[in-house]
């Protein structure tokens, strides 16, 4: 799992002395492709700088920009490249000066923290061994792996809420949990106390119903069909859509073609503090809109 050594992720754009413009990303779910399309669509038109390079070999490496790259979580499940994937992710946070790669943790990354709580057969999150989960465990405890993030107008968190909590709060929640978890010795009932744990923050890892996506989820779970119109301004992922989607001054960016066949293409937003917009990579060009 992706753990880079010493990184703490800070809570809010305000962390760093410029002005970088915020490069943001969800869903991508183990799409090895999909994920390197998204990333190399900002920089195909002259409008924006490249956020990565692309080697000879086809590796993908961090470029010489000003951005910080969000990653507003579920990099993993689905697809058959999670690996690569997270190994793509490190590469880039190894590389780009502090601060600037981000990985969120989405309900597939709450997975991994609580294996036993879903029944998905067969998926990577639930079916790490016992190390590389508490590896993952010891990044999001220190930090490296937060909720949620401050930019310049939005807020990013996977899924979000209605009545966003505050950022540093959040993310000092979801390393205390991981902490608690390392800390907790193996249940012979595993779900019951992880849903005790879990149900203890239902402001970030509540399902809100069995299945999730109820109107009372968490920050990792609620469904874009729940948030209200006067809701504050936020980035969010997790509910599929063709094409960036705003309700209100909420925008949902879970647009990623390879996510269960969906129709639309790789979908990339950029925010600066005048603008937000979107470099969307179709099949045969790549476009950049007005979100």
């Amino acid at each position: 799992m992706w753990a880079p050594d010493d990184v703490t992720a800070p809570d809010s754009i305000d962390w760093f002395d410029e002005t970088p413009t915020i490069v943001s990303i969800s869903d991508v779910h183990g799409y090895l492709e999909p994920f390197r399309s998204a990333l190399t669509a900002v920089g195909a038109q002259d409008e924006f700088d490249p956020l990565v390079t692309t080697a000879d070999d086809g590796t993908v490496h961090w470029a010489d920009n000003d951005y910080v790259l969000v990653v507003n979580g579920d990099l993993i499940d689905r697809g058959p490249a999670n690996e690569a994937c997270l190994a793509l992710l490190s590469r880039l946070a190894e590389a780009a000066p502090p601060g600037r790669v981000r990985y969120h943790l989405g309900n597939h990354e709450m997975a991994v923290l609580f294996p036993d709580m879903f029944g998905w057969p067969d998926t990577y999150s639930v079916e790490r061994d016992a190390e590389a989960r508490r590896t993952f465990l010891r990044a999001v405890a220190r930090g490296a792996v937060p909720v949620a993030f401050e930019g310049y107008e939005y807020t990013y968190s996977h899924a979000g809420a209605n009545d966003l909590a505050d950022v540093s709060a959040v993310n000092e929640t979801a390393a205390a949990v991981a902490a608690e978890i390392l800390a907790t010795p193996d249940q012979e009932d595993g779900r019951t106390t992880q849903r005790e744990i879990a149900r203890r923050h239902d402001s970030v890892f509540g399902l809100g119903g069995v299945r999730g996506r109820g109107a009372d989820a968490g920050l990792l779970w609620m469904d874009f069909t729940h948030m209200r119109e006067d809701a504050p301004a936020q980035i969010v992922g997790h509910s599929r859509h063709t094409a960036p989607t705003r309700k209100g001054a909420v925008v949902c960016q879970n647009v990623i073609r390879s996510n269960r066949h969906s129709p639309g293409g790789e979908c990339v937003l950029l925010e600066t503090p005048e603008t937000l917009r979107a470099v969307v990579r179709r099949a045969e060009s790549v476009e950049i809109i007005d979100v």
